[in-house]
C-alpha cells in the first residue's frame, strides 16, 4: 500500500494521547475533593523523595487572539490582571503544600499559556520565588517557559535565567506574512533571531521553535522559506505540529473557512517537506511531531529509552506526580487526573474560598493503568510488550486484535507478545494507540471530538 493510500485510510479523528483515558472519557465531572487529595498524597509519598514532582503553571493572558490557537486563553491589554492572578496561583500552591508530608522536591517547572511573557519580569519573579520558597530544587531540575517572540525582552530572559530557567520555546508557526495575517500571529524573523541569540548569550542551553503545517493559505514555497529561515538559527528542538481545525471548540478559527485550508494532498506535501528538510539538516525525529539535534537532551532520552510524555508534551525525564496550577491546568497523580475550572473568574473565586479549583477528574481503573502503560510506551519508545494479555486485561486482548490490520499495512510488527512500530508507522502513532483505546471503542463518539490524524 502506498504512503498516500495509507494516509487517506488513517486520516480519521484521533486523540493526541497526552493522557489515557483521554479527557472526553473521564468518569467524574466533579471529583470529591477528599478523594482527589488522597490520590495526590499517595503519589507524593511514593515519588517525591525519589523523582521529585513536576509543576505546570498556566498563565492564560494574551494581548491578542491567535486564531489558530486551541489553548485556554483570556484576551486583554489590561496588565492589572497580573498581580491578582499570580497571588491566586501561589495560594493554590499553598493549598497543595498542606497535603504534602514534606518539602516538595521540584524536578520540572513549565510556564505555559496563553502568553507567559505577557507578565512582567517582576511578576514572574514573584511567582517563581513564591513557588520555590519552601521547596527543594532537584539536582537534575529543568525549568522551561513558552515565549512570544514579539514581547519577550532581554529582561524576561535574564530574570527567568536567574531563577533557574534554561529552556524556552518560541511560538513561530510560520514566517509567511499572509499566513501570519490570517492567523493573527505576527512576528518577524529579526525578532525571533534577536530573542534566540539573547537567550543563548545569557546561557540558555535549549531553544525550541514551534512550527505548524496545514495552516490557512499556507503554501509549499512559504513553508520552505519558513523552514530555511528556521534552520539558519539552528534551534535545539523543533515541534512540527499538524494544525487542528476545531472551530466548534475554538470559535476564533471561524475567521477563515475550510476553503482556506490546504487540501489533504497539499497538507501531506507540507509535512513531507518539513520532515525531509529537518532530517537533511541533522535533526532526529523524536516520538510524534518533534525533532531535535543530537546534542539535545530529548535525543539522548529517546536513545536511552527514557523519553516521557505528559500534558506538557515530551520530556527527557519522568516524574510520577505532576501538579497543574492556574486556570484549566491538569494535574496527574498517575492514579488520577484532575482539571481546574476553565474560567478565570471561577478560578479566582474558588481560590478565595480556600478550595482547590479542580472541577473534573478521572480515577484510573486497573484496566486503565494497563492500557495507559502500553500507550505511553508506544508514544515514547515506539514499542511495548505484554504477557498473557487475555488473562490480565480483556480489553487489551481486544485492542491487540484491532491491531491486526495495522500489521497488514506495515505500520507495526507483532511478535511474541511484543509490538514494534515500523519506520512507516511512525507517522501513524495516534492511530496505533487508538486501536488499544478501550474507552473510545466502548463508547464511540457521536460527534467529532478530536482533530484529524495525518
Amino acid at each position: 500500500m502506498t504512503s498516500k493510500t495509507l494516509i487517506d485510510k488513517y486520516r480519521v479523528p484521533a486523540p493526541r494521547y497526552t493522557s489515557y483515558p483521554t479527557v472526553p472519557y473521564w468518569d467524574q465531572l466533579v471529583p470529591a475533593e477528599e478523594q482527589w487529595q488522597e490520590s495526590v498524597s499517595l503519589s507524593y509519598k511514593q515519588s517525591n523523595g525519589k523523582d521529585g514532582i513536576s509543576l505546570y503553571i498556566h498563565l492564560p493572558y494574551c494581548e491578542s487572539l491567535c486564531t489558530y490557537c486551541g489553548c485556554n486563553t483570556r484576551i486583554t491589554r489590561n496588565h492589572a490582571v497580573e498581580d491578582p492572578y499570580i497571588r491566586a496561583v501561589l495560594k493554590e500552591w499553598e493549598l497543595y503544600n498542606r497535603i504534602f508530608s514534606e518539602k516538595p522536591v521540584i524536578r520540572e517547572i513549565h510556564l505555559g499559556g496563553g502568553t507567559p511573557t505577557f507578565f512582567s519580569p517582576e511578576n514572574l519573579r514573584m511567582l517563581i520565588e513564591g513557588i520555590l520558597q519552601n521547596s527543594v530544587i532537584h539536582e537534575h531540575a529543568e525549568f522551561s517557559f513558552e515565549a512570544h517572540p514579539a514581547n519577550t525582552t532581554a529582561e524576561h530572559l535574564q530574570t527567568l535565567y536567574d531563577l533557574g530557567f534554561r529552556r524556552l520555546s518560541l511560538g513561530i508557526q510560520d514566517f509567511d506574512p499572509l499566513v501570519q495575517l490570517i492567523i493573527n500571529r505576527v512576528q518577524s524573523y529579526e525578532q525571533v533571531k534577536q530573542v534566540t541569540e539573547q537567550a543563548r548569550a545569557i546561557g540558555y542551553y535549549s531553544v525550541n521553535f514551534d512550527l505548524i503545517y496545514g495552516l490557512p493559505v499556507q503554501s509549499l514555497k512559504g513553508l520552505k522559506d519558513t523552514i530555511e529561515q528556521t534552520l539558519t538559527l539552528q534551534p535545539d528542538r523543533i515541534a512540527f505540529y499538524s494544525y487542528a481545525h476545531v472551530p466548534w471548540i475554538k470559535p476564533g478559527q471561524r475567521r477563515y473557512t475550510e476553503k482556506d485550508l490546504p487540501s489533504t494532498k497539499l497538507k501531506q506535501q507540507l509535512y513531507e517537506l518539513g520532515r525531509e528538510m529537518f532530517t537533511e539538516f541533522g535533526y532526529e525525529e523524536i516520538g510524534m511531531d518533534h525533532f531535535s539535534l543530537k546534542t539535545d537532551s530529548l535525543f539522548r532520552a529517546q536513545n536511552n529509552g527514557e523519553l516521557h510524555r505528559n500534558f506538557m508534551g515530551y520530556t527527557h525525564q519522568y516524574t510520577q506526580l505532576m501538579i497543574g496550577l492556574g486556570v484549566s491546568s491538569i494535574s496527574d497523580t498517575w492514579f488520577a487526573f484532575g482539571q481546574n475550572v476553565k474560567k478565570v473568574e471561577d478560578y479566582l473565586a474558588k481560590i478565595a474560598e480556600g478550595k482547590l479549583p479542580v472541577f473534573k477528574g478521572h480515577f484510573l481503573s486497573e484496566e486503565d493503568l494497563v492500557i495507559r502503560k502500553h500507550i505511553l510506551n508506544i508514544m515514547c519508545k515506539g514499542e511495548t510488550s505484554w504477557a498473557e494479555p487475555s488473562a490480565n486485561c480483556e480489553s487489551l486482548s481486544d485492542g491487540i486484535q484491532r491491531l491486526i490490520p495495522l500489521v497488514e499495512d506495515g505500520l507495526i510488527e507483532l511478535k511474541d507478545q511484543h509490538l514494534k512500530v515500523t519506520q512507516e508507522g511512525k507517522r501513524f502513532l495516534r492511530n496505533i494507540c487508538m486501536a488499544l483505546d478501550a474507552r473510545l471503542w466502548a463508547n464511540q463518539p457521536k460527534t467529532t471530538m478530536f482533530s484529524m490524524a495525518e
